[in-house]
């Protein structure tokens, strides 16, 4: 099975460099963040006449997660248990997805930004990855054999060489201790960063700023990543970044992440 996450940046203004991209590249499962639009607006169409089926979940113009697959879904879950909330009133965001997709339990992830250290949103942020974490500790500690997945756009870079320079940012978001430590806790209770250990190359990145020249400067971000529990992992015989999707005419300024995933044993 092959295996895709992608911040597409808006379904609606993309859908045709997503339908290509399934076409080109054979993906049986696509998870996508960022849709940016309400669940009745996503051009779930265009990927059914491919012979996919489409869940998602979008409330507005901001944020959005859906899961694109051609080999079932099943179980369908919004929001992981636990999932904080946000806003005024608060709600729960369109951050979360999660189906059953030949026999993978795969969550697509669109972590919160946390906007500037100190703000209410990087609280959040912080809050949101330890429900996430205490979420699938749960589903190892109910099923040590589970196969799951979760992937996205987890707005962290957990490496000095994830980012173009990290003298650039001293005192921002994405790369402080505690975001950091927030990530890797996951790895803490089982789960494998499979897409480092395929793609291990430093200064290797998913995102690219659509200001300043950033993508032909390969001015970039690590932050599109791809979490496996071991069972999983096991099955994982490569990753790619698909950097070319950040070329040609309208790109989202992040690339797909594909795993080839092997046939259980």
């Amino acid at each position: 099975m092959r295996l895709a996450t992608w911040n597409i940046n808006s379904i609606r203004a993309r859908t045709d460099r997503a339908v290509a991209f399934l076409e080109r590249t054979g993906v049986d499962v696509l998870a996508l963040q960022e849709t940016k639009c309400k669940d009745e607006q996503f051009p779930r169409e265009a990927f059914e006449a491919l012979g996919y089926e489409v869940v998602t979940s979008g409330f507005s113009q901001w944020n959005g997660v859906a899961i694109v697959s051609r080999v079932g879904i099943e179980d369908v879950e919004v929001g992981f248990p636990g999932m904080p909330t946000w806003g005024d009133p608060a709600a729960a965001e369109a951050r979360a997805i999660g189906a059953t997709c030949g026999g993978v339990r795969l969550w697509s992830l669109y972590v919160p930004n946390g906007r500037e250290v100190g703000d209410p949103h990087y609280t959040y942020k912080l809050d949101w990855l330890a429900r996430l974490r205490d979420a699938a500790h749960g589903w190892l500690d109910a099923d040590p054999q589970a196969q799951v997945a979760m992937v996205g756009d987890w707005n962290i870079a957990p490496l000095d060489t994830d980012v173009w320079d990290i003298a650039w940012f001293a005192g921002r978001t994405h790369v402080t201790p505690a975001e950091r430590d927030a990530f890797t806790a996951l790895a803490d209770v089982g789960y494998a960063e499979v897409s480092r250990v395929h793609q291990p190359a430093e200064h290797t990145y998913t995102y690219w700023d659509y200001q300043q020249l950033r993508f032909p400067r390969n001015e970039g971000m690590r932050i599109d990543l791809t979490y496996a529990s071991p069972a999983l992992a096991a099955r994982v015989t490569g990753v790619t970044i698909e950097r070319n999707e950040r070329k040609g005419k309208a790109p989202s300024d992040h690339v797909p992440v594909v795993l080839e995933i092997a046939d259980p044993a």
